[in-house]
């Protein structure tokens, strides 16, 4: 098996899952001073090259966001083109005399309130847009399945799938790798997620409906103890536990001091920096027609063709009439 050994504690790298041993690891990496966490620290401080601090940051991010995944096809088809540019942009005024009187009217104010605003972007800082280079693979239907809280690792998601227990908007889905459009609903079978079964050992789940005060009509969630200071959804997903259905309602997105990528390092530390650098380096060369059709399945890309091709039916169709 692929995911044999990934939770050993001599390497300590955290995954996509809520087993005590990938807790565990997490605490070393992030919370205790030890061999560790040093492992972090990057900069003139450090005795490694800088190809060496670049790799052990991409090490460390690629266990976490996408170990599933194959270097190459990550690095070809899950890795952006660029990274947005958060900087403020100054308003360009073009036109006739009078636009530019008006201008120069408002300049001496504009420039105040420049002022300010730049004292608060220098309070605030940058958006951590490092953290957006996972995007692509947060749109993945086994990733979006752990993250709305029907899976306990990535591991267990991916089987949710290939073994035929997901429905993506109302068909039975088998394929892992597909990267849902914004509106995508996924459903899950509820016998097949281990949460909702009755525990061998209720002394070790916490169940939630079953507390004094709770409503009747809750969803009996049987959740580990260990696992539920870890449990969160994002932002940019819509989950209704009683029908076991998710929406992706948008791309996730950053802001000064908030990035909606969950990960266990700092969204504009020195990690996600180095990583990025690395890959910036180490790019695929450009796509072909024929790697364009291994590509894998991407239900936004493959919207906007559908959309193109009916813009070009419809333009053909008017100039034959």
């Amino acid at each position: 098996m692929r995911d044999v050994g990934i939770f050993s504690t001599r390497r300590a790298l955290p995954r996509m899952s809520w087993t005590p041993k990938n807790l565990f690891n997490l605490v070393q990496r992030t919370v205790q001073d030890g061999d560790k966490k040093k492992d972090l620290d990057f900069g003139g401080g450090s005795r490694d090259t800088l190809f060496q601090q670049r790799w052990r940051a991409k090490t460390l991010v690629r266990a976490y966001h996408g170990d599933l995944l194959n270097e190459k096809i990550f690095k070809r088809w899950y890795l952006p083109d660029y990274l947005p540019d958060v900087r403020p942009r100054r308003k360009v005024f073009s036109g006739d005399q009078a636009q530019l009187a008006e201008f120069a009217k408002r300049k001496q104010k504009e420039e105040k309130k420049d002022e300010k605003d730049k004292e608060k972007e220098k309070d605030k800082g940058l958006a951590p847009i490092g953290s957006l280079m996972f995007a692509e693979v947060e749109r993945r239907l086994d990733v979006l399945i752990f993250r709305s809280c029907f899976a306990h690792s990535i591991y267990e998601a991916r089987r949710l799938v290939v073994h035929g227990n997901v429905l993506l908007n109302g068909k039975r889905h088998y394929n892992a790798n597909t990267r849902l459009a914004p509106g995508d609903m996924f459903s899950v079978k509820p016998s097949a997620i281990q949460f909702l079964q009755p525990p061998k050992n209720p002394d070790e789940c916490d169940d939630i409906s079953g507390r004094e005060g709770a409503p009747e009509d809750l969803t009996p969630f049987h959740l580990p103890f260990y696992a539920s200071p870890w449990l969160f959804i994002p932002a940019y997903l819509e989950v209704s536990f009683p029908t076991c259905s998710a929406v992706y309602v948008r791309h996730p997105t950053a802001r000064p001091q908030y990035s909606e990528i969950p990960t266990p390092y700092d969204a504009d530390g020195d990690v996600i920096r180095y990583a990025w650098e690395w890959y910036m380096e180490h790019r695929p060369r450009k796509r072909t027609e024929s790697q364009w059709a291994k590509m894998p399945d991407d239900r936004l890309r493959r919207h906007m063709q559908e959309h193109r091709l009916g813009k070009n039916s419809l333009k053909l169709a008017t100039s034959i009439v």
